[in-house]
């Protein structure tokens, strides 16, 4: 079983036991900080993937806009345990970038940040293939 799996199993699991248990509000928080970020790291990769057709050439700029970052994203979710990967095709600066995730740091979602980055991504859509 892949890493991410029994990552992501061990902590619905914490999660659902915490529910069940009636846990007590610390505890609670806690398996949902937990639960979170491999969550939504779910969500980046089905973001990904309801548009993996798209053309990169009608893309057009690897400027590290957030359709790039999403590529970036799901790249370093699957192939290097959630840190942020460097894509030398990609001209990626973290302090432009919705998450502001540098190269080699831990990615770490949360609600707010994939709030965020769900419209950047469909207006990024809406312009570079409409």
């Amino acid at each position: 079983m892949s890493f991410q799996i029994k990552t992501q199993l061990a902590a619905y699991k914490v999660l659902i036991t915490a529910v069940k248990a009636g846990a007590s509000p610390s505890v609670f928080d806690s398996a949902v900080r937990s639960f979170e970020p491999l969550f939504l790291g779910n969500l980046v990769l089905v973001l990904e993937e309801m548009f993996v057709h798209r053309s990169r050439g009608i893309e057009q700029f690897k400027d590290g806009n957030p359709l790039n970052e999403v590529r970036m994203l799901c790249n370093s979710i699957l192939l290097n345990r959630s840190v942020m990967a460097a894509d030398k095709t990609i001209k990626y600066d973290s302090s432009k970038s919705v998450f502001k995730i540098p190269v080699g740091e831990k990615i770490q979602l949360t609600e707010a940040s994939f709030v965020r980055l769900v419209p950047a991504f469909f207006a990024e859509i809406e312009a570079r293939f409409s």
